[in-house]
């Protein structure tokens, strides 16, 4: 009997994608004790009063399995957190998913709405996963560029062409990743933008997947607007989100996914059986990071602020040409 292996053991869709080029960068900085400028890692502690819940959490005895989408106190958290700050109505036990991680929610989220021969419509540049999220979903990438621009008060910011945006959308188009705040623009879609992209998603009956990670980092005179807001896109919008960036907490791989009832049911499934649950003693500490005080965001945003500012100067001075980042804490 041949022990040797002759027949492709590893799927061809490994073929159609890198390693993540982020990490590698962050490995190569561990490697030569760099500074690691690549991976959006907060440098500000996690919140005292979180760590603190965390810990009594796992006093109190919260050890064990959550409800596979999500412990009832952190989805209470989120539905009212949804309301109040991106103004979508949420009802905790109907539209609301726990993953580990806004990564998990996306790549659960492919996985409960494409079927082979599916396109997904991304802007680019795009946070890295999206691409091969589409992939192995078994869905074909369809990319738009956004493209610098001058605005009527002379400064840069960047957008898509209305002409290419509709060129992209067709009869197999099941829905487009929108990224607000962008990562890695920093650009923030103003409500034209997002009414152009709602009108797109009815007009050829499709979904728009919206990350919304940086949701709370927004400067200057923008403001976040989430498109699942709108009531024409109540039915049609999977919102993604998750507590890594606002209170630093990375590693705790905290992410959520809002939609309307029947695409919960289908998410909650592939979630399931891709990760059974977050960690329950940090969902419990979730609950009470979402229910920070109002100054807290706005320190925050000063906190970043600051630091955009900084950065801004400092490359300008070594000679690089930067867009000033409208939210998010990424410079091109």
């Amino acid at each position: 009997v041949s022990l040797a292996i002759k027949k492709s053991m590893v799927s061809d869709k490994t073929t159609l994608f890198t390693e993540s080029v982020i990490r590698m960068m962050t490995q190569r900085c561990n490697q030569y004790e760099a500074i690691n400028l690549s991976q959006g890692t907060p440098a500000f502690p996690t919140p005292e009063k979180v760590k603190k819940a965390a810990m009594q959490a796992i006093e109190e005895g919260y050890n064990q399995y959550s409800i596979t989408w999500g412990a009832p106190e952190f989805r209470q958290a989120i539905s009212e957190k949804m309301m109040a700050f991106n103004g979508i109505p949420t009802e905790p036990d109907l539209h609301v998913t726990v993953t580990c991680g806004a990564t998990e929610a996306m790549m659960s989220t492919m996985l409960a709405i494409i079927n082979p021969g599916d396109e997904v419509v991304i802007l680019e540049p795009f946070y890295e996963n999206y691409g091969p999220d589409v992939i192995v979903s078994g869905a074909e990438p369809v990319y738009v560029p956004l493209r610098e621009t001058i605005v009527p008060d002379g400064s840069t910011t960047f957008s898509y062409d209305s002409d290419q945006l509709r060129s992209a959308f067709s009869s197999r188009t099941k829905a487009i990743i929108l990224n607000n705040p962008n990562n890695p623009l920093g650009k923030v879609f103003s409500i034209q933008e997002i009414e152009e992209i709602a009108a797109l998603c009815c007009e050829y009956d499709c979904l728009a997947v919206t990350d919304e990670m940086y949701e709370y980092l927004i400067y200057d005179d923008q403001v976040h607007i989430s498109i699942g807001s709108l009531p024409e896109m109540r039915n049609r919008t999977i919102t993604i989100s998750g507590l890594s960036k606002t209170y630093s907490m990375t590693g705790w791989r905290l992410g959520y996914v809002v939609a309307a009832e029947y695409l919960t049911n289908a998410i909650r499934k592939m979630h399931d059986f891709l990760t059974v649950g977050a960690p329950h003693p940090l969902q419990i500490a979730g609950a009470v990071a979402l229910r920070s005080e109002d100054t807290y965001y706005q320190q925050l945003v000063e906190w970043y602020d600051h630091r955009r500012q900084l950065m801004l100067k400092l490359l300008a001075d070594a000679g690089f040409h930067c867009y000033c980042p409208q939210g998010a804490y990424y410079i091109m």
